[in-house]
């Protein structure tokens, strides 16, 4: 690769990364910095406002323009089985992690108790997370786990009435293609936008971070986020990609991590992986059912703050972080408390209730208000588990629907094109 290409893919990355840092140093010496964070809201509502759309197109066009209803289930069965494995490796890992490094080491003995707001049942929990009370109700991103569930069942409709040769599926398949050149025209104002939401992000929560309790659960979530990248990301692509994997899945993901650091929304990062996924050569139908569907239920990094929450209010209230009954509820609550998560700022703040009603019942006032600032405290990080590893998943869901060589045939092919030229 020449000098002039590695400029021309990465200097508009090296923008991005230098908002960010800018960012983060202006938040640490002007307090006034948060004054900065429109900056960030108008790339996030410009991003929100081309997710509906995009989502609904290519998982609906994805399923449509399959050669069968078959191929279709199995790429679906893969993926979420998939999530669930990966969701509970993280939790497991974060469980060994907190009893090794306790995130609270002593109970603390004055709460400052606050108010709760009315909360909805489980069961109106289960509905909202997969239905909306209209269709109106879909076109938001609030409701991005029902859009999911309605743009899979309107892609079997458009199968089941002809598939790739009828009109709708050829028009949903432009559509995702035109939103993906409007994403391009955005994220010409990333750089900008990563500048005012670090500024405020650090000028919001930099003192919190360095606070007894937090500080701690804050060093010991940080540098896991990273070595998780380094160590289960490259050997889930090499199971996924085989001889190579590894190698490829670190090209390509570095743009959705940074994206999704500066957007600290998985959904935000879905064109982000939808294109480095095309670049990689993971199959399309693969690649825009894994990924709309990842940023909602596929998160590792979820897990990861889940258990975190957990053992840091278990500190908190001086009860014992043992047990297996104890421990395998954990795990439980981790994985299917992630999924359903929104993929926005913050997470809906859905996970910490679910948590708190769990574990906490009789200590709600006091266990959710600190849930939430653990959560906020992590989100970007966090995040970057999420959204990266969607790009990750796609490779293990893509060996298991069309064999364990997909990638070597995809690198061999690109070798003979260069070749003839």
């Amino acid at each position: 690769m020449s000098k002039k290409s590695i400029w021309k893919n990465y200097i508009f990355l090296a923008f991005m990364v230098l908002g960010i840092v800018a960012g983060c140093i202006v938040g640490a010496v002007w307090p006034g910095a948060s004054a900065l964070e429109p900056l960030g809201t108008v790339f996030i509502n410009l991003m929100f406002c081309i997710v509906v759309p995009l989502v609904f197109a290519s998982i609906a066009g994805a399923i449509a323009n399959m050669g069968s209803a078959r191929r279709a289930g199995k790429i679906m069965g893969t993926t979420i089985a998939t999530f669930v494995v990966t969701g509970v490796i993280a939790a497991a890992i974060m469980i060994v992690l907190m009893k090794v490094f306790p995130p609270v080491l002593q109970a603390w003995q004055d709460f400052e108790v606050g108010e709760v707001d009315e909360q909805k049942t489980v069961a109106q929990l289960i509905v909202s997370f997969f239905t909306a009370e209209d269709f109106v109700g879909l076109l938001t991103r609030r409701a991005m786990l029902p859009l999911i569930v309605f743009s899979i069942i309107f892609g079997f409709g458009v199968q089941m009435n002809g598939g790739p040769n009828t009109l709708t599926a050829k028009v949903l398949e432009d559509l995702s293609n035109c939103m993906l050149k409007v994403v391009k025209i955005v994220t010409y104002y990333a750089p900008i936008a990563f500048f005012g939401f670090f500024a405020s992000l650090v000028a919001n929560y930099g003192p919190q971070v360095i606070a007894e309790g937090y500080g701690r659960a804050m060093l010991v979530y940080y540098p896991l986020c990273l070595v998780y990248v380094f160590t289960a990301f490259p050997l889930f692509a090499r199971f996924g990609g085989g001889k190579g994997g590894a190698k490829v899945m670190f090209k390509h993901i570095l743009r959705p991590a940074v994206t999704s650091l500066g957007t600290c929304s998985s959904v935000a990062t879905i064109p982000t992986n939808m294109k480095e996924a095309e670049d990689t050569g993971v199959p399309r139908d693969v690649s825009e059912m894994v990924i709309p569907l990842g940023a909602t239920m596929h998160m590792d990094g979820s897990c990861f703050s889940c258990v975190l929450k957990i053992a840091f209010l278990f500190g908190v209230f001086g009860k014992s972080f043992d047990g297996i009954g104890t421990l395998l509820l954990v795990i439980l609550v981790a994985v299917f408390s992630s999924v359903g998560m929104s993929g926005i700022p913050g997470g809906g703040y859905i996970g910490e209730y679910i948590i708190c009603s769990i574990f906490f019942p009789d200590q709600m006032a006091i266990a959710y208000p600190i849930a939430i600032t653990i959560g906020n405290l992590v989100d970007p990080p966090a995040t970057m588990i999420n959204a990266a590893g969607d790009y990750v998943t796609s490779f293990i869901v893509a060996r298991f629907v069309d064999g364990k060589d997909w990638l070597q045939k995809k690198l061999k092919a690109e070798k003979a094109v260069q070749t003839a030229k």
